[in-house]
């Protein structure tokens, strides 16, 4: 499932041999899993670090820990430890650490979901915006929500307009309208503020 390289494995038993704690390990993880922002997270961990539900990769003289929930995007990494010119480097390689683009056969949700994350939200954060599915009706309506620099921002009708739902009928036909939940006169730090209307 994962393959640790023999320089790699001699690198962590000379760090943990170092440190001189019975028991300690590597604990791996996957942060932000399935989405662009994705990485792997090494650290020591004690025995009493554990929950008991990591899985274990026994290594000469120590073990490696995986979170759980972390399995099936660390599926197929490549620890490794190399030496480049005159540096030494730790890489990981996790080719399924940002998530599987779903098929035409996933649900429309499970598409929605991977395009606001892979597609929407990374333009979305240069203007410290999100949006997040709230729902998907069963007539296909997607139903979002604003956050950051989105919520309360007075283009947030013309990035839903012409922006997300364009992009995202595009790629799924089956999308019959893309629509907002969110209260935008909540907003505590728009992007660009919308223009109070003047009381009668």
């Amino acid at each position: 499932m994962i393959q640790i390289s023999e320089t790699a494995q001699d690198h962590f038993r000379q760090l943990i041999s170092r440190e001189g704690i019975a028991g300690l390990g590597v604990r791996l993880s996957a942060v932000h899993a399935g989405t662009p922002k994705a990485d792997v997270r090494l650290e020591f961990a004690e025995p009493a670090d554990l929950t008991g539900e990591e899985w274990a990769i026994d290594c000469e003289g120590f073990t490696v820990w995986l979170e759980p929930n972390s399995v099936p995007y660390l599926d197929g990494a490549e620890i490794d430890y190399v030496k480049q010119g005159v540096a030494t480097q730790l890489q990981i390689r996790a080719p399924n650490i940002k998530g599987k683009e779903p098929d035409s056969n996933s649900s429309v949700i499970e598409r929605v979901q991977y395009l606001i994350e892979t597609e929407i939200n990374p333009q979305l954060a240069a203007h410290r915006g999100s949006v997040a599915v709230d729902s998907v009706t069963a007539d296909n309506v997607v139903w979002l929500r604003f956050g950051g620099g989105c919520h309360g921002c007075g283009m947030a009708d013309v990035t839903l307009k012409q922006g997300i739902e364009t992009s995202l009928k595009a790629k799924i036909p089956e999308i019959t309208a893309v629509r907002d939940v969110t209260d935008h006169d909540t907003g505590s730090a728009p992007y660009i503020a919308r223009e109070t209307q003047p009381s009668a």
